[in-house]
């Protein structure tokens, strides 16, 4: 769905975006992450070819952009930073005039169309309010709901909960999900860590302009081959386990070893386990660790 090679980005003496090579195939939520100032943005607005790259290529559905951007932008839905709107008029209007312009085609079917899409993204019973009088959590559902007028193959992402109280940023990602489920690829770039890690199938990470990893979120969180143990009795524990666990905290992170049989060695000298279970790493654990300057010695 997308597909870059070597894209990269200058601006003057500045390369904002260097030699990243995207792959987001059909079927994927794929979290592109990283710090505000990474290259995000601008990486998602040479994918649609609101701006040229300084070289490389870029494919979207499997057609090379800038060039067939005609043929393939109406079946993308975007929503690239803070949404577009005539503040003097409703977010119906506004709606309407993108339909007009050929978002979602069919004119006999755009009233019932903006309603559902209205509905969607939660604005349903301020759909006719001028949108000045809208907060920005609001602009940005009003955003998303011009992105879902095409019904797109693929949508693309930029901050979508930008603004969004956490019951709106519950509802988005839900919408998403359903989305999803329905045959939409999307692709969705954010610096929160918990909403990739809760939605996304694939991962991308830049990092001051170049793409520090790029890979499906289960292989990133598969067992490190470590079980953790929590317990109140942590140097009872310790002991009896004999150099073959580390602590960190209130856990002890014990090396190749069994679970039941683990849980089944501790239970029989009376160490009382409140948790066990295989370690894996988290989202934020996986991106601190490929983001890391060389030399910091994991500081």
């Amino acid at each position: 769905m997308i597909t870059t090679s070597g894209l990269t980005k200058r601006f003057g003496p500045i390369v904002a975006v260097d030699g990243i090579d995207l792959r987001v195939d059909e079927g994927d939520i794929y979290g592109f992450l990283g710090a505000n100032g990474s290259g995000k943005t601008t990486t998602v607005r040479m994918i649609l070819g609101l701006v040229l790259a300084t070289s490389g290529a870029v494919e979207l559905l499997g057609q090379a952009m800038p060039k067939a951007a005609s043929r393939v932008l109406p079946q993308v839905g975007a929503l690239v930073e803070g949404p577009a709107a005539y503040g003097h008029l409703s977010g119906r209007v506004n709606l309407a005039l993108l339909d007009a312009a050929g978002a979602s085609g069919d004119r006999r079917t755009r009233r019932r169309r903006i309603g559902e899409v209205l509905e969607q993204v939660g604005l349903a019973d301020v759909g006719r309010r001028p949108v000045r009088a809208y907060s920005l959590g609001m602009r940005q559902r009003l955003g998303l709901a011009a992105a879902l007028l095409r019904t797109p193959r693929l949508l693309v992402l930029d901050e979508p909960t930008n603004g969004l109280d956490p019951q709106g940023i519950r509802e988005i990602r839900e919408l998403l999900l359903e989305l999803h489920r329905r045959g939409s690829t999307i692709f969705l770039s954010s610096h929160l860590l918990a909403e990739v890690e809760q939605m996304c199938t694939r991962v991308g990470v830049l990092d001051r302009g170049r793409l520090a990893l790029q890979q499906e979120l289960a292989v990133l969180r598969a067992p490190t081959g470590r079980t953790v143990v929590r317990t109140p009795d942590v140097d009872a524990a310790q002991a009896i386990l004999d150099g073959r666990s580390e602590r960190v905290g209130d856990r002890l992170l014990v090396r190749g070893a069994d679970p039941a049989a683990l849980n089944a060695e501790l239970v029989r000298a009376g160490v009382r386990v409140a948790e066990l279970g295989p370690e894996r790493r988290s989202l934020e654990d996986v991106v601190l660790a490929a983001t890391e300057p060389a030399g910091t010695g994991g500081r």
